[in-house]
């Protein structure tokens, strides 16, 4: 029988503890930024119904990229590829529970069957917050406000991300008089690509969708178009501080999208690409029955995300949870045990190694473990009151009870 494979299916990655620390700290880095906007925590189902997708979401995430199967109650479902249906969906089956304007936010795990490549995958978790009930601009100025919180909760600069600000509204009444010759999502499509192809390429790629190529080429230029309407936007951005470039080329791919919309940029030269965007999409939430609902949101992924904390060394250095590893010499399991559970009992984390291993074994395993402290328990310490606690990376020692150990501890994990 061969060898079942190491691997985690493609496109989907395990989490050893070392990464799981970087994903705990990227998960609260977001619940305290959007909690502090007052934005409360949901979640909905892992799989839902394809058609909330079908109506208003690309056809390409649709067509293509959903794991889409048949129940055995012969019901068409998909594991979410996005939240923003969901989220649609749960403000329209409890609209009158809640109060407006109403701020959302929560950290699924979504999949999209695509080419997995640098911070892009199957499988991911993605921020996603959203307000509802304000029809002026005054959400889509939170919203971007937001993000950029977001990203100087992390520690980013100015420097290291360039936000991005577009009007749909703008654009697809530019692609309406380009006159196109059959879907105008098509042509929408293209242009959220754009930057992804040769101008010659895109240039013959347009000259296949619309009548008038020159004059949407035009308006796709900042220089030669006429994009009005944007500059309340801009311009409330600039007096909170938040520096934004309008780009009337920028699109978002997703079809439900009516006005405003942004993505943010890692400026870094080995990432230089889109992490994440937003926008406004009035239409949703009324899909799904009782009227429409102003609402604006974002995604953030996780996995680009840290290649943007990783390419600016913003990253957080390793620490692991125990504080301190418990070695045990002789037959004291018992008294290791009682030892471990006063330390837990004052706010210490405590692993008991178990081996039987020699002491300088059991020491080895904590180095390796880079556990901050090592105290061994023999036949000496369980009859006594005093403990020695080692400090690995200086190897001061420290001689006392459990409370005075204790204090060292924590007076050192207070120092992090």
């Amino acid at each position: 029988m061969s060898k079942l494979s190491t691997q985690p299916y493609r496109g989907t990655r395990d989490f050893t503890p070392r990464e799981m620390y970087l994903q705990n700290y990227i998960y609260a880095t977001w619940r305290s930024a959007c909690t502090s906007f007052g934005y409360e925590e949901y979640m909905t189902p892992t799989i839902e119904p394809l058609e909330i997708y079908t109506s208003k979401t690309s056809e390409e995430i649709v067509s293509k990229q959903t794991y889409s199967f048949t129940d055995r109650g012969d019901r068409t479902v998909t594991i979410r590829p996005e939240m923003t249906p969901s989220v649609s969906r749960l403000v329209a089956g409890s609209r009158n529970e809640f109060s407006y304007p109403l701020r959302l936010f929560s950290i699924p795990n979504c999949m999209r069957y695509e080419r997995p490549q640098k911070g892009r995958l199957r499988e991911f978790w993605q921020l996603n917050a959203d307000i509802f009930g304000v029809e002026g601009i005054e959400a889509d100025i939170e919203i971007i406000q937001l993000a950029n919180h977001i990203m100087r909760a992390f520690g980013a600069k100015e420097s290291m991300y360039e936000i991005k600000v577009n009007s749909r509204k703008l654009l697809d009444m530019a692609v309406a008089n380009a006159k196109p010759n059959n879907n105008p999502q098509d042509v929408v499509r293209l242009i959220d690509q754009k930057d992804k192809m040769s101008s010659a390429e895109f240039e013959a790629a347009l000259d296949e969708l619309v009548e008038d190529t020159r004059g949407l080429i035009d308006y796709l230029n900042p220089k030669t178009g006429n994009h009005h309407n944007v500059d309340d936007l801009m311009n409330s951005l600039k007096a909170r501080g938040i520096k934004a470039t309008f780009d009337p080329s920028l699109a978002r791919g997703f079809d439900y999208y009516n006005d405003i919309v942004f993505e943010v940029f890692d400026t870094n030269p080995d990432n230089n690409r889109s992490m994440f965007g937003g926008g406004r999409y009035d239409s949703l939430v009324g899909l799904f029955g009782g009227g429409d609902v102003a609402s604006v949101g974002f995604g953030m992924g996780d996995a680009t995300l840290a290649e943007f904390l990783v390419g600016h060394k913003l990253a957080p250095v390793y620490q692991p949870h125990t504080d301190v590893w418990l070695g045990v010499i002789g037959e004291n399991n018992l008294a290791a045990d009682g030892v471990a559970n006063e330390l837990r009992a004052l706010q210490v984390n405590v692993a008991i190694d178990y081996s039987g291993r020699k002491p300088e074994k059991q020491l080895k395993s904590a180095i390796k473990a880079q556990v901050p402290f090592m105290l061994f328990v023999g036949d000496e310490e369980a009859t006594s009151s005093k403990l020695t606690l080692k400090e690995l990376a200086s190897k001061k020692e420290h001689t006392g009870s459990v409370d005075e150990l204790a204090k060292i501890v924590n007076d050192y994990n207070s120092q992090q």
